[in-house]
């Protein structure tokens, strides 16, 4: 009696699991020992699922999609350690895989999140960690990759939400800095899903930048303006549903945002310089190129201004438009179809839509390095005598030795002799080896460059890192930033705060 009681309890105890919400939120556990737990068979018909008290078998499989799946509470923003254990008892071999489908407005998409190869007879795992983004339903499920009628088994199917163990007491950055300028980060929509890492990223800066979300690639709706240019080519549609969770949590607590960026060589939809928004069809006129961005920024600026106003402080109206090996522009559609004169133009018409007050960037990486710092001096030159700009962003990616103190002063010098703003716009140091004393070289750099930085803090509006965790770095194997992925400050981050201590 006693040990089928102990049974009992156990199974619930199981049960229960799947809706704990502890420190770290949501954490499941099934081994099957219960029943069925929620799970069903994915298939049109045909496919079922069972368990022996330890497992769940899915059989009767016809396609490849077909799959034992459950629904999860998924929170978006929050990343989650998902594992399973599957074992296939009937091909000598066999890939299986975690994926998760979503929906949103009754659409339904899919992610493949993790794959193993099956021997058979034989249990074996895989794990995988997902950050689901915003969706209004959520369904993981195991399915196989070919082999649609091979039937299998899973058992200990885990998924737990990992919690956010910031300090709460460190010292804050922007507060620290806000003598001299704003300090910023980089941030992408699924982690401005998070707010409790957004409340964390609030502590430490005072400015952040859509990571991608306000980029041409994101914010043109091609198939709309593909239907608006059977009556009119220079029609342009927009969209912000991706930058709309970042701008909406800055505009709740009181941070500035900074836009980037509206013209671009990269992540810019190939169809908007096409006929019809078509890239299978000839490029456009430059007159029709020049109508579309007139349109696409006027668009940008009215919502900004109408839904967030005040919000947007600056602009990066162009990014990276210098040649790499040359004191000239580079080669892109950009310079095929308006011309050479396409950033001008593009600075004239963003000009005459900002609101009153937001300031112009031309934003560029490699300013330290020849002919690519002629080719900036000569592009801002003329951006000057125009008077649409006010100021130059140095994408600050930089190496533990390179580029040298004497080359970043020289370009610093060079630019801010001009008279224009600066933003050290995309500040992150990478580093190849990860311990102790390598993140002492890496805490020992980030003070030397801020040192040259605070020499020009009369015209440094703002300094951002690109990114606030290492993990979620776009150099994520080069851990180049000031906080680890627990959110733990490196002495990178100290180094920054020590340099305030100092004597002037």
């Amino acid at each position: 009696m006693m040990k089928r009681l102990l049974t009992l309890l156990l199974c619930l105890s199981l049960l229960l699991c799947l809706a704990t919400q502890g420190e770290g939120g949501l954490a499941y556990l099934s081994d099957f020992s219960g029943g069925l737990d929620g799970w069903y068979a994915r298939s049109a018909g045909g496919a079922s699922v069972e368990t022996d008290g330890s497992a769940l078998l899915i059989t009767g499989r016809s396609a490849s999609w077909n799959s034992p799946g459950r629904d999860f509470a998924l929170e978006p923003g929050v990343t989650y350690d998902i594992s399973c254990q599957v074992m296939q008892a009937e091909a000598d071999s066999a890939d299986l895989m975690i994926s998760v489908a979503h929906s949103k407005g009754g659409v339904e998409s899919y992610e493949n999140l993790a794959t193993v190869t099956a021997k058979k007879g034989r249990w074996m795992g895989m794990k995988c960690a997902y950050t689901p983004g915003q969706y209004d339903k959520f369904v993981l499920y195991v399915e196989t990759k070919g082999a649609p009628e091979l039937s299998f088994s899973i058992r200990n199917f885990t998924v737990t939400a990992r919690g956010l163990n910031a300090q709460s007491d460190l010292p804050s950055l922007s507060a620290l800095y806000s003598d001299f300028f704003d300090f910023g980060c980089a941030v992408t929509q699924m982690e401005a899903l998070n707010t409790a890492r957004m409340d964390f990223y609030a502590s430490q800066y005072n400015i952040m930048t859509p990571g991608n979300e306000l980029k041409p690639d994101f914010v043109l709706n091609v198939s709309e303006s593909r239907r608006l240019a059977k009556q009119d080519e220079s029609a342009v549609a927009v969209r912000f549903d991706s930058a709309k969770p970042l701008l909406n949590y800055c505009q709740k607590n009181g941070i500035k945002v900074h836009g980037h960026t509206l013209v671009w060589h990269q992540q810019t939809p190939e169809a908007f310089f096409h006929e019809g928004y078509d890239a299978q069809k000839p490029y456009v006129t430059r007159e029709v190129m020049l109508a579309r961005l007139d349109n696409y920024i006027r668009q940008i600026m009215e919502y900004m201004d109408k839904n967030y106003p005040g919000l947007i402080v600056s602009w990066d109206v162009v990014n990276e438009a210098v040649d790499d090996n040359a004191a000239k522009l580079r080669a892109s559609n950009w310079t095929k179809v308006v011309g050479e004169d396409f950033v001008n133009r593009a600075f004239e018409i963003a000009r005459k839509y900002a609101p009153e007050g937001t300031l112009l960037f031309y934003n560029d990486y490699s300013t330290p390095y020849q002919p690519k710092l002629t080719g900036i001096s000569k592009l801002l030159d003329s951006l000057i005598a125009e008077g649409n700009i006010d100021g130059y962003g140095f994408q600050a990616h930089y190496q533990l030795s390179s580029p040298t103190l004497a080359q970043l002063s020289a370009a610093l010098e060079t630019i801010a002799s001009k008279g224009l703003l600066l933003r050290i716009s995309e500040l992150d140091i990478a580093v190849s080896a990860l311990n102790d004393s390598v993140y002492d070289l890496q805490a020992n750099r980030y003070a030397s460059l801020m040192r040259e930085f605070l020499a020009y803090s009369d015209q440094i509006v703002a300094v951002h890192t690109w990114g606030v965790t290492d993990d979620l770095s776009w150099l994520t194997n080069k851990n180049p930033l000031l906080f680890d992925k627990n959110l733990a400050p490196k002495p990178a981050f100290w180094a920054l705060c020590e340099l305030m201590q100092e004597e002037p």
